[in-house]
């Protein structure tokens, strides 16, 4: 049986029980306090929602206080996409608790995540049993893009934000991640972050906020895929 997730929540502005639910899953070597902090940009923009970052099931292999969603390898794209895989039953399990604590229904739901993070919110938005109004992944790839097109379940709208200056996550792989969903039909923008490396400037954090207003009033029932977006 699995290890029950926790982590950093913050509740909404408004008064009354939250109206949206945004799950925050963080990167590599780190933990829910990473993301968490996101929360308070966008609550301007949606103050009924809630949002909750779980710290991922395993600790980080490379040691510290940090965790990890799988083990990390430079080598071998099917072992990602196999840690990716492993991971997602307890990270559904987690969001789907979460649903039914707060009484929302998955279109009341949206999936954020940063590096590996991002990687665990696109398989599951698209690939696993969550059907999330919207995605938005900062720095990271899709993994099994190959295969995306035979495993898709589920289409929300994609935002796609990545630092030109990122070293450790080249921003190709958000080109090829964003072509990739684009052929089978996904609606999906992207921004570059001039001078950012493996992180989130002020203008991506922004952006994100209106794309994830937009997409739960609705706003992207029509987007075409492959849209990029301007400066913040």
């Amino acid at each position: 049986m699995s290890t029950p997730l926790s982590g950093p929540r913050l509740p909404p502005t408004a008064s009354g029980p939250p109206g949206r639910l945004v799950i925050l899953c963080h990167g590599y070597g780190a933990d829910g306090n990473d993301l968490i902090s996101l929360g308070p940009h966008w609550q301007k923009l949606m103050p009924d929602a809630a949002f909750v970052a779980p710290n991922a099931p395993q600790p980080c292999a490379m040691g510290g206080t940090g965790y990890q969603w799988f083990p990390i390898t430079r080598t071998d794209p099917t072992e990602t996409e196999r840690g990716v895989t492993v991971a997602t039953p307890v990270l559904e399990e987690f969001i789907k608790a979460e649903l039914s604590h707060y009484q929302l229904t998955q279109d009341r739901l949206a999936l954020v995540g940063f590096s590996q993070g991002t990687m665990m919110a696109l398989h599951i938005g698209l690939r696993g049993d969550i059907n999330p109004a919207a995605i938005v992944g900062f720095s990271g790839t899709l993994t099994g893009g190959e295969t995306l097109g035979d495993t898709i379940k589920s289409r929300p709208p994609v935002l796609l934000v990545h630092g030109d200056a990122d070293n450790m996550i080249p921003p190709t792989a958000m080109y090829s991640a964003a072509q990739t969903m684009g052929r089978v039909g996904l609606g999906v923008q992207w921004h570059i972050s001039q001078g950012v490396g493996h992180g989130i400037g002020p203008d991506g954090l922004s952006l994100a906020g209106h794309f994830l207003s937009d997409a739960f009033a609705g706003r992207f029932k029509g987007m075409q895929s492959g849209e990029a977006v301007p400066d913040a």
